[in-house]
């Protein structure tokens, strides 16, 4: 049977052009929290052009030389104080992700639709998720990154693994591409209530931190947006609440290597709060749709331990929306003017 045999030459029989399937993207995990598996994970990673820009020659050299002989075991030991029994934390949120918003659209009344969960990197891949959705018939396809600030080493990257799998097939599909919601009204909504929650709770700290995953600082010089949107991811979440802007500051963290990335880093400005008189921080990390390993060792353990190490005494991470439902809601709202 053809995998295009729901189509049929009756007009009145269109709803194969109707149904519409859903590709729900994020960074993606190795496939287990071992050396060997971390290997293949950052081997994929690392050789996107997308996220290392320097010449290929020497870069493949330090990559294959250096990086993938000591990087692996070391990274491992991370991925393993946050694996969980359902495998990658970003993995299985993502899932959860993917299910909580096929069954929204199903309430909406979205009856012809799909979603299918896909990993820039890792598995499951883009090309079995799009392979997927070309075997159901779907000919109407969304991809949906979940990167709220659009970069090219995120957003750009995934259009580029998608227009891979797609140069290939002969009859290419209608395509709707999301390339970021970063100032998404729903999406601001649910950053502010769970900040709201977080302070009602514990109170308002000396200091809120917005730390965002960081970047050469090569990358903005040369065009990409992403350090200003994340500024004003910032801005409409402390004006949607109303805070005052000399209590928040945005960081960037994850760096590596030893390039300039977007300052101020994370790292080195929770060290230096304590000594300034600021002990008591709260920090969320907007760029991030689910907790992973980023936020879960970096900003938890981490960055905890170096304000702690400092004289910093109270912090508290609030955490990623995750499945929260108005974050489902959220991803709803930025979906619906692609759902014909």
């Amino acid at each position: 049977m053809s995998r295009f045999s729901g189509i049929t030459d009756n007009p009145h029989e269109g709803r194969f052009h109707q149904k519409t399937g859903i590709l729900l993207t994020n960074l993606g995990s190795p496939d287990a929290a071992t050396a060997k598996a971390l290997r293949i994970y950052l081997r994929e990673f690392l050789s996107d052009r997308r996220i290392v820009e320097i010449p290929r020659l020497l870069w493949m050299m330090i990559l294959h030389g250096i990086i993938l002989r000591t990087r692996p075991k070391r990274s491992a030991k991370l991925y393993e104080s946050v694996w969980t029994k359902d495998g990658s934390p970003l993995t299985h949120m993502t899932r959860v992700q993917s299910d909580k918003l096929s069954a929204f659209l199903k309430e909406k009344g979205y009856e012809n639709t799909e979603v299918v969960m896909a990993m820039r990197y890792g598995n499951p891949s883009i090309e079995a998720g799009l392979e997927e959705l070309r075997e159901k018939g779907f000919t109407r396809i969304v991809v949906f990154p979940l990167y709220p600030q659009y970069s090219s080493p995120t957003i750009g990257s995934t259009f580029d693994a998608v227009a891979k799998v797609l140069c290939k097939w002969r009859w290419v599909p209608e395509l709707h591409f999301i390339n970021g919601y970063h100032k998404n009204e729903s999406y601001i909504n649910s950053l502010a209530n769970s900040v709201s929650e977080d302070l009602e709770a514990n109170g308002m700290p000396q200091k809120l931190v917005f730390s965002y995953h960081g970047m050469p600082k090569l990358f903005l010089k040369n065009g990409d947006p992403y350090h200003c949107l994340c500024l004003q991811t910032t801005r409409l979440v402390v004006e949607k609440l109303g805070l005052d802007k000399e209590r928040v500051v945005s960081t960037f963290q994850s760096r590596f290597g030893k390039a300039e990335w977007l300052k101020p880093y994370t790292d080195e400005t929770l060290k230096s709060y304590p000594g300034r008189g600021i002990k008591d921080i709260a920090i969320i990390s907007p760029a991030f749709s689910a907790d992973c390993l980023e936020t879960l060792e970096e900003i938890e353990v981490e960055n905890r331990e170096i304000f702690k190490h400092a004289g910093g005494e109270k912090y508290r991470y609030i955490p990623a929306l995750n499945d929260r439902d108005d974050h489902i809601e959220a991803l709803f709202d930025v979906l619906k003017p692609n759902l014909g």
